[in-house]
């Protein structure tokens, strides 16, 4: 499986003399996409290795995670148990449906009973109702998680300058930060309104993954866009001229929010004349077949 760089064209950089590359994540995996394949695979092997059979995680009802933790056990031969915030709703949507024609087994809780999601009492209680499984966090985020998001940036095979990301759980942007390990400039942006907090969450997780703390990146807050899942006409303008002019598809949790954000730094001066920027497109784009069934939105 591969990730490969796609360079874009367009005046709004190249009379700036920037380069803009596209590692295309999306392409690694059909269903386990992305940057879910990076934090699955080395969660996969321990699971494995711990001998369970069931892996069991937790996400809402449209959850890129969801999706790829469905694929990945049906894959590589878990049981799965998608353990989903809030009620359920019938017919399923198609990240849901997806789940669990690829065999998971949804299991509704409340919002409020959700937010005990990293509880170590509540996790052992659905350990011992769900007969011992390989518990995966909410985005897949863990030191497992950011090992395999080292690897993004291993397989990088040109010289440059800046890596962007967007972030939810800040599990694929510490792997990045610390595969790099101190070289280059790592931009990240957050997803959720107020993504500040991610900051300390980040270095956190590179702290317990090498023990290292690192001063070459910073969160770029002003592209969320109203917050997580929240998405504005300007938005989904930029992203229908912008996936027309570069063929390349994009969602609006994530990627669309990331791409927003990154011309406008550029179309800024942010960046300096002559610099050479790679953009890391994490996948989800299963995601948009619910945006257009919830607020039927062409994305």
């Amino acid at each position: 499986m591969e990730a490969p760089l796609q360079q874009l064209h367009s005046k709004v950089w190249e009379d700036q003399g920037i380069a803009l590359w596209v590692k295309r994540e999306d392409l690694l995996h059909p269903t386990i996409s992305g940057n879910k394949w990076r934090k699955l695979r080395y969660n996969l092997q321990e699971a494995k290795r711990l001998q369970h059979d069931t892996l069991l995680t937790f996400g809402g009802a449209y959850s890129n995670h969801i999706a790829a933790v469905a694929a990945a056990g049906q894959e590589f031969g878990f049981r799965t148990i998608g353990i989903i915030r809030g009620e359920e709703h019938l017919p399923l949507n198609p990240t849901l449906s997806f789940a669990t024609s690829a065999g998971m087994q949804l299991h509704y809780i409340s919002r409020e009973a959700y937010r005990q999601k990293s509880d170590a009492v509540y996790l052992e209680q659905l350990a011992g109702q769900f007969g011992n499984p390989y518990i995966i966090p909410e985005g897949g985020t863990n030191a497992l998680a950011v090992k395999g998001c080292t690897e993004i940036v291993s397989d990088i095979s040109i010289d440059y300058d800046y890596i962007c990301c967007a972030s939810g759980t800040g599990g694929t942007l510490a792997g990045i930060i610390a595969g790099l390990d101190g070289k280059g400039q790592v931009l990240g942006f957050p997803v959720l309104k107020g993504g500040e907090f991610l900051k300390e969450e980040i270095e956190q997780l590179i702290t317990r993954y090498n023990g290292q703390h690192y001063d070459n990146w910073q969160l770029i807050t002003d592209y969320h866009f109203g917050g997580y899942a929240k998405v504005k006409p300007e938005l989904l303008d930029f992203m229908r001229s912008f996936q027309q002019e570069h063929h390349l598809p994009l969602e609006p949790v994530y990627t669309g929010k990331m791409f927003y954000g990154l011309v406008d730094l550029i179309q800024k001066g942010y960046f300096p004349e002559g610099s050479s920027i790679v953009a890391v497109h994490t996948g989800g784009l299963q995601g948009n077949a619910g945006f257009k069934e919830r607020l039927g939105l062409e994305v």
